[in-house]
């Protein structure tokens, strides 16, 4: 048996180590004189072939730097290559098969979701392919290095923003809107490194294609050129772009059963594995007054609209049912108690009385109301007014609750007559529903607990607030959608009732404009 001394084995092992580290560096080199085969064989062009891996790297970092400000993510877009060593693996491994002239074409046909083809350096890239192949702009290896830098660097930027975009819309909601609190969801680096790793780019751009048949219905209308009922095709254009958008949005969780309020539509439904299985009118809160001048229009870089709602709009959020209250107690808000209560109170000094309305301080009851100087203007903050459970109370015999920051609720209402309004923007905020009974039997199902609210909800008489919590909790979401395709394919259209339209629109033509 032959033995190895210490030292003898520590060189031998520092051979191996060097022949690994040759064998990888060779390797790497190999890699990298590929790039000049790839466009030789692509293009026949021989220039190509002259093509060094360390002459290319020093080009290309310097593109990248002069290109940073032209990037929508410029830092994860050079950390992706500091950690591809600086290799073109987007051109060599796309270039063959026609693959980037696929992603070019898939851009240049943006407009078929809404989009604008110059957000995403659509002609550019084109205009690149097209050099590419044109062997008269390809006569030095300058010219290539250089072409292929930049053909590089514009296919990573455009498949991002291009993924982004049909993925997750282009503009974040939270950013434009005052009054939006559901969780949406924004591109990351996992997302963007999900579009520089794909193997196909044909079936990747195929995958993201949203598949929403209220998208689709969109889509086909935009590309039919029709016009909703009411509106002019120019009109029909911009209220499908602003909805496109609105529909790219990831502010839904996968979930099979929810309950969703359209405030345009002034409509309610419970979706159970994508139908509806309970539909109903419902008010909202009142809007804004909106001025002549507040419409979808070109953009103008004096008119970018900001969002200013007014104190009564339903917000757009997203939340859980977990609970319902039977013939609830109103608190009523500050809001209301000083800019309507308080002065009802000075007018009438029987007012409170006649509608069960309890006024506290200190969390103590006030006894004698008569007392109070409802004269004073702060005195609808300096206390509390509770309604009791009544007929008459304003949220009728049943609310339902979810967390939010708002204070707001769906609930019902002794005021029956809104409902035959055609426009039901007229609450203070909270979702009065048609059918609060049926609403209660969709959410609880037949059972114990349901059988205890009807019976709570047809009392008359000695009503006592009680909370029923729901056995399983069960999302709401409070949303904007002023365009939408009925079940029978046709375009359905509403006004724009708080100008949120107004506010979008004016975004994504700024984009466009930039």
């Amino acid at each position: 048996m032959i033995k190895i001394n210490y030292y003898k084995r520590r060189k031998i092992s520092a051979v191996l180590l060097l022949v690994t580290a040759l064998f990888a560096l060779q390797s790497c080199k190999k890699s990298r004189s590929d790039i000049g085969q790839v466009f030789f064989k692509e293009t026949n062009n021989k220039v190509f072939k002259k093509v060094e891996s360390d002459a290319f790297i020093a080009i290309f970092k310097k593109t990248l730097e002069e290109k940073k400000a032209s990037l929508k993510n410029p830092k994860f877009i050079t950390a992706f290559y500091e950690k591809n060593d600086f290799d073109p693996v987007l051109v060599t491994q796309h270039l063959p098969q026609n693959e980037l002239k696929t992603l070019a074409g898939y851009l240049s046909k943006a407009g078929s979701h809404g989009l604008e083809p110059n957000l995403f350096d659509a002609k550019n890239l084109s205009d690149l392919l097209i050099k590419v192949y044109d062997k008269n702009a390809i006569k030095t290896v300058e010219d290539a290095y250089k072409i292929i830098a930049e053909l590089e660097l514009l296919t990573a930027n455009s498949l991002i923003d291009y993924s982004n975009a049909l993925k997750f819309g282009v503009i974040s909601p939270k950013k434009i809107y005052a009054s939006y609190y559901t969780e949406t969801k924004r591109p990351d680096s996992t997302s963007m490194m999900e579009a520089l790793e794909v193997n196909n780019l044909k079936n990747y751009l195929d995958s993201i294609q949203p598949k929403d048949a209220n998208y689709l219905a969109l889509q086909k209308g935009l590309a039919d050129g029709i016009s909703a009922p009411g509106l002019s095709a120019e009109e029909t254009l911009r209220i499908l772009q602003v909805n496109l958008e609105r529909l790219r949005w990831k502010n839904k969780k996968e979930n099979k059963r929810y309950v969703i309020v359209n405030i345009p539509d002034y409509r309610l439904d419970v979706i159970d594995n994508g139908k509806s299985v309970l539909n109903m009118k419902v008010c909202v809160g009142e809007g804004r007054e909106l001025k002549s001048t507040d419409q979808l229009k070109e953009y103008d870089e004096s008119d970018l609209k900001k969002d200013r709602p007014f104190s009564r709009e339903t917000p757009q959020l997203g939340s859980m049912i977990h609970s319902v209250q039977v013939n609830p107690i109103w608190n009523i808000p500050e809001s209301i108690a000083t800019n309507e209560i308080s002065k009802h109170a000075a007018a009438d000094r029987y007012y409170l009385s006649n509608n069960n309305i309890d006024v506290f301080k200190d969390g103590k009851i006030i006894e004698d109301t008569e007392l109070i100087d409802w004269t004073d203007p702060a005195a609808g903050k300096k206390y509390l007014f509770k309604q009791r459970s009544g007929n008459d109370n304003s949220l009728g015999k049943i609310k339902f609750l979810f967390n939010n920051d708002n204070s707001v609720y769906l609930h019902d209402t002794p005021s029956k007559a809104a409902f035959n309004q055609k426009m039901r923007a007229i609450s203070h905020g909270c979702v009065r529903v048609e059918n609060p009974l049926g609403l209660a039997e969709a959410l609880f199902g037949e059972g114990k607990k349901f059988e205890q609210i009807k019976a709570g909800m047809a009392q008359t008489e000695n009503q006592v607030a009680r909370d029923v919590a729901l056995p399983v909790q069960i999302p709401i979401y409070l949303t904007y959608l002023t365009c939408w395709a009925a079940e029978d394919g046709s375009l359905q259209a509403r006004k724009d009732v708080y100008g949120l339209d107004v506010v979008l629109y004016s975004y994504l033509q700024k984009l466009t404009a930039g």
